[in-house]
C-alpha cells in the first residue's frame, strides 16, 4: 500500500471515528502527504498522524459536555474514553496485552510494559518539568499539542472542582479500567487539606460511576509529579473498595458518620455518611492528628530538619450509603536502615518493587516494572529445570526460594503458578510494610489522641 492509498484511509477512519468534517478531508490529506514526506518513523509518525486527524480541543470539550448535559455523565466518559482509544492516545491494544493477575490476598497485580521504571523522588518534587514547550510539568494542560512529547493526540475536557477549573483527561499508561488524572487548571504544588476532600466529592457527584483520590503529597509516598496538584480516578472497583471495616469508632462531633478501622494491611481509616460536611469534618480532623503526630520509639516523626515526614492519601466511592471516603495514613520518614524510607517496600524487596508506593498501590492494585516478565521467566526456568540461581540474579534469591518452596509443596501445577502467589504475597507484605502502625492498639491510641471514641 502506498502512503496515498494509507491517507485514503486514515480519513476514512477518521470521518468514521474521530469526528472528521467532510469539508476538512482534503485539507487533512494534505497535511497527512507532508507527514508523511516528512521522514518521521514509529512513535512520532503515530502521534503526527493522529494529532492530525484528532478534532481540535475545544470540539472535544465542546462534543464532551453536549453529551454530558444531554445524556448524563456514564454516556459523555464512555464517548470520551473511546474517542481516545480510537485517536490513539490510550494504547488500549498495548496494555490489555499487560500481565495482570488476582492473588489469594485478594490483591490485584499488573506487569505494566507500557509504563518507565520510576525511581527518583527528586524528580518528582521537581515536577518532571519540560524542555521546549509552554508547559512547567509533564501534566500541564499546555501539553495539549505537544510535538516533543508525542502529545499532540492528547485531548482533555474542563470540569469545575470546588468553584475552580480543572480538566479531565485519561492516563496512556492505563493501570486500570478507564483510568484518568483530574489536574488543576492552575500549574500549583500538590497538596492535601480540607478543601481537597470537598473537591473529591465534588469530582464523584460528577462522575458518580469513578472513584478518586489523591496521592500524599510527599516526596517517596506520592505520585511521580508532585509539583501539580492533581487526583487519579477511574472506572475499577479496587480491592481496597472490597475491604471491610474490623472496629468502628464514634466521633462526637458528627454523631450519624460511621468510621472505623479497615481490615487492611496498610493503616486505613474508612468514613461512611451521606454527608459531605461530616465526610470533609472528620477526613480533615484525621488530617490534621495525623499530619503532627510522632512517636519517636516506632519511628513516626511529624516534622525534623529534612522537613513534614506526615500525609494523607485520601481517596473515595461513592455507594448506597452515601460517599465512602478512606484516609490512608503515610510516612515518608528514613533511617539509615532504611534510607529509601522506613514505610516504604523493604530491601529484599527492591527486585520486584523500589518505586514509590504511592495512592493506587495503596488501594491493593499493584504497578510492577515491564523488565519483571522477561526476568521472572528466566527465574521460574531455573526452577522448572532444578537449576541454582546464578550471580547476576542474585537480587531474586528471596524470589527464586521462596517460589520453589511453593512450588516443591505440590499445591501448585506449575512454576507460573507459583511465582504468581509469591508475587502477590510479597505484595502484600509491601503494603504491610507502610503501615504505620503495625498493631491495632497503636492505631488506637492514635485514634483516641485525634478526639475519637472507641
Amino acid at each position: 500500500m502506498d502512503f496515498i492509498d494509507k491517507i485514503n484511509e486514515l480519513t476514512e477512519y477518521a470521518k468514521t471515528n474521530l469526528g472528521l468534517d467532510e469539508r476538512d478531508e482534503f485539507y487533512v490529506k494534505n497535511r497527512l502527504a507532508e507527514i508523511f514526506l516528512s521522514g518521521a518513523e514509529g512513535a512520532e509518525l503515530e502521534d503526527k498522524i493522529y494529532g492530525e486527524l484528532s478534532l481540535p480541543p475545544s470540539a472535544v470539550d465542546e462534543a464532551f459536555h453536549k453529551i454530558l448535559k444531554e445524556e448524563g455523565s456514564r454516556a459523555a466518559t464512555d464517548w470520551f474514553y473511546d474517542y481516545c482509544v480510537k485517536n490513539m492516545y490510550v494504547k488500549k491494544a498495548v496494555l490489555d496485552k499487560n500481565p495482570r493477575f488476582d492473588t489469594r490476598e485478594g490483591l490485584v497485580v499488573t506487569i505494566n510494559k507500557a509504563k518507565p521504571e520510576f525511581r527518583d523522588p527528586k524528580k518528582a518534587k521537581a515536577g518532571n518539568s519540560v524542555d521546549g514547550g509552554f508547559a512547567k510539568c509533564v501534566i500541564c494542560r499546555e501539553n495539549e499539542g505537544f510535538g516533543a512529547r508525542n502529545k499532540r493526540n492528547l485531548r482533555t475536557v474542563s470540569i469545575t472542582l470546588g468553584s475552580q477549573p480543572w480538566f479531565w483527561q485519561y492516563s496512556p499508561y492505563g493501570y486500570f479500567s478507564e483510568h484518568g488524572i483530574a489536574v488543576n487548571c492552575e500549574h500549583i504544588p500538590m497538596h492535601v487539606d480540607k478543601s481537597t476532600f470537598y473537591k473529591l466529592l465534588d469530582f464523584v457527584d460528577l462522575f458518580p460511576h469513578y472513584f478518586i483520590g489523591c496521592n500524599a503529597p510527599l516526596p517517596r509516598i506520592g505520585g511521580s509529579v508532585l509539583a501539580h496538584d492533581h487526583y487519579q480516578g477511574g472506572g475499577e472497583v479496587l480491592p481496597l473498595h472490597r475491604a471491610k471495616i474490623k472496629k468502628y469508632v464514634k466521633d462526637g462531633e458528627y454523631p450519624a458518620a460511621k468510621i472505623g478501622i479497615l481490615d487492611w494491611p496498610g493503616t486505613v481509616i474508612r468514613i461512611l455518611s451521606g454527608s459531605r460536611e461530616d465526610i470533609c469534618g472528620v477526613s480533615e480532623k484525621i488530617r490534621r492528628a495525623w499530619e503532627g503526630y510522632s512517636v519517636p520509639e516506632l519511628g513516626l516523626i511529624a516534622e525534623d530538619k529534612d522537613g513534614v515526614h506526615n500525609a494523607v492519601s485520601p481517596t473515595v466511592i461513592k455507594t448506597a450509603e452515601g460517599y465512602e471516603m478512606n484516609i490512608i495514613l503515610r510516612s515518608n520518614i528514613t533511617s539509615e536502615k532504611y534510607p529509601d524510607g522506613v514505610f516504604h517496600a523493604h530491601p529484599e524487596f527492591h527486585s520486584i518493587k523500589k518505586e514509590s508506593i504511592g495512592l493506587i498501590e495503596a488501594q491493593g492494585l499493584f504497578i510492577l516494572p515491564g523488565r519483571l516478565e522477561e526476568e521472572l521467566a528466566e527465574v521460574e526456568r531455573l526452577i522448572a529445570e532444578n537449576r541454582p540461581l546464578p550471580p547476576e540474579y542474585d537480587r531474586f534469591k528471596l524470589v527464586y526460594d521462596e517460589t520453589k518452596g511453593l512450588f516443591s509443596s505440590g499445591r501448585f501445577v506449575n512454576v507460573g503458578a507459583a511465582m504468581r502467589a509469591e508475587l502477590g504475597s510479597i505484595c502484600y507484605r509491601i503494603l504491610e510494610n507502610t503501615a504505620v502502625f503495625a498493631d491495632d492498639g497503636r492505631f488506637e491510641e492514635f485514634l483516641k489522641k485525634a478526639g475519637f471514641e472507641l
